[in-house]
């Protein structure tokens, strides 16, 4: 091969390699119009105890099953609670007639009957006055001789008994038309809200014995069975929430601009190879930190970076906790580079 042949190769072979790496600093280094993030698949989960102290009685759930928010998920024995509650009702039932009869007054027949004790109360109270009477007289004509001392005195003291027991009767028929005294009333006002306040604390911890579903989710964690202790400090059974659902990334300082609160995103994972999970950025830390040791890439793993949340589309529920996932945010033209 000539030499005029030799430098117009070289010449082609210089070009070439210009063009390439002209196109590689274009599209290669300052071209980038996406952003790739590594991080883990993440969701909420909720740990279940019983308010009260008890053993369990059934357990209605299993690990795996999908459950809805007010589902009744575990029960304890309420073999003693049960009859609390029923006597607390009895108590409020009892008090609440005694404030209604309060509140009606007397009847008008207690109001008759009270008047018919006085009557005869002061009828035997003019007997015994009338005894009283013949006998002092008897007493003063035959000075003492007709009877004794002792007979006299107890004419004058079943006089004094009969009169004190009419004037009793007396004031009691007026208490009787006058009826109950507010003080009264307002004491058994009182007694009743309290029985009732009583009543509806053991009927919260009769429904408090019913474990309940707070939300929609799956059951992830049956720790609790049938004949166990439960206590408010033991968890009962564990839930995740699958919805929703976001993937834990992290994005380094000079990139952190071009992130923004909102933005759509793309998820992938390597257990669905070829799809992508729409997605946004919902969250964005205020404060920097040292990157995971999970985050594998090698650019990152002793950077300062900010963690993010990519909320994630997964309507069947495919993505699981902890899954390694790839998010792409695409970049504003003047965010590329």
């Amino acid at each position: 091969m000539n030499k005029p042949m030799v430098r117009v190769a070289l010449l082609a072979v210089l070009v070439l390699a210009l063009g390439v790496g002209v196109w590689w600093w274009l599209h290669g280094r300052n071209g980038r119009d996406a952003l790739t993030l590594y991080g883990n698949v993440d969701l909420r989960q909720v740990d279940l105890a019983f308010n009260d102290s008890e053993r369990v009685a059934e357990v209605l759930v299993k690990e795996g099953d999908r459950v809805s928010r007010g589902q009744v998920l575990a029960r304890l024995d309420t073999g003693r609670l049960q009859p609390q509650l029923d006597q607390a009702q009895a108590m409020v039932d009892a008090q609440a007639s005694a404030v209604e009869r309060l509140r009606r007054g007397n009847r008008p027949e207690e109001i008759s009957e009270a008047r018919a004790n006085l009557a005869q109360a002061q009828a035997d109270a003019a007997n015994a006055e009338a005894k009283r009477a013949r006998a002092q007289d008897l007493w003063d004509r035959s000075q003492g001789k007709a009877m004794s001392r002792q007979d006299l005195d107890d004419a004058i003291s079943q006089a004094k008994a009969a009169g004190a027991k009419a004037l009793a009767l007396q004031k009691a028929l007026e208490l009787q038309v006058l009826g109950p005294r507010k003080e009264d009333i307002a004491q058994a006002q009182a007694q009743l809200r309290a029985d009732q306040a009583q009543a509806a604390l053991l009927k919260r911890q009769v429904a408090d014995a019913q474990l309940i579903a707070p939300t929609n989710g799956v059951v992830r964690s049956r720790v609790l069975e049938p004949g166990d202790m439960a206590s408010p400090q033991k968890t009962a059974l564990s839930l995740a929430i699958v919805d929703p659902k976001w993937v834990r990334a992290y994005v380094s300082e000079p990139d952190l601009g071009a992130v923004r609160q909102g933005e759509r995103a793309s998820v992938s994972v390597d257990a669905f190879p070829g799809r992508r999970f729409s997605g946004w950025v919902g969250f964005i830390s205020p404060m920097a930190e040292f990157t995971p040791k999970s985050v594998q890439t090698e650019d990152l793993r002793s950077s300062l970076v900010y963690e993010i949340r990519v909320f994630v589309d997964d309507p069947g529920d495919q993505l699981r906790l902890g899954m390694p996932a790839t998010v792409a945010l695409p970049l504003p033209p003047g965010a590329r580079r």
